[in-house]
C-alpha cells in the first residue's frame, strides 16, 4: 500500500476570521475561498479551512490532533508566536525546537524549527 498524506482540515467558526488569520501567519494568500471549505496551497499541501456550522454539523474541539508546521529558525519560529496564544512554550524535543499557539478558532498548531549553531545551551527566549 502507497499512501501520501496531500491535506487535512481545521474546523472553523468564522471563515472570514480564520482567512485572513491563514493569510497573515503562512504570508501567502487563500488558494480556493468559499463560505464552507476554503484552501491554502502550501508548497503542495493542502490545509483546508472548514465551516461546520454552515454545514450544520457539529464539532468538539480538542488538542488530539496537531497540524505541525515548520519555519526555518529560532527567530522565525518567535516571530509565528508573536501575539499569539501560546499554549505550549518553547522546548528542545529531540533535536528541534517546538511549541504551540492556538488559531483565531481555538484550533491548536504546532510550530517546530531546527536547533541552531549556539542554540544548545538555552531556549533563546
Amino acid at each position: 500500500m502507497n499512501c501520501h498524506l496531500r491535506s487535512l482540515y481545521l474546523c472553523v467558526e468564522d471563515m472570514d476570521r480564520a482567512i485572513r488569520f491563514y493569510e497573515a501567519f503562512f504570508e501567502h494568500p487563500v488558494a480556493e475561498r468559499d463560505p464552507v471549505y476554503s484552501v491554502f496551497d502550501i508548497a503542495g499541501f493542502r490545509l483546508g479551512l472548514f465551516a461546520y456550522r454552515v454545514q450544520g454539523e457539529t464539532h468538539g474541539f480538542g488538542s488530539n490532533c496537531l497540524p505541525s508546521v515548520e519555519v526555518e529558525s529560532l527567530g522565525m519560529l518567535k516571530c509565528k508566536l508573536e501575539g499569539k496564544k501560546v499554549v505550549f512554550p518553547i522546548t528542545k524535543i529531540r533535536g528541534k525546537w517546538v511549541s504551540e499557539f492556538e488559531d483565531s478558532e481555538s484550533n491548536r498548531i504546532e510550530l517546530t524549527a531546527p536547533i541552531g549553531a549556539g542554540e544548545e545551551a538555552s531556549r533563546g527566549d
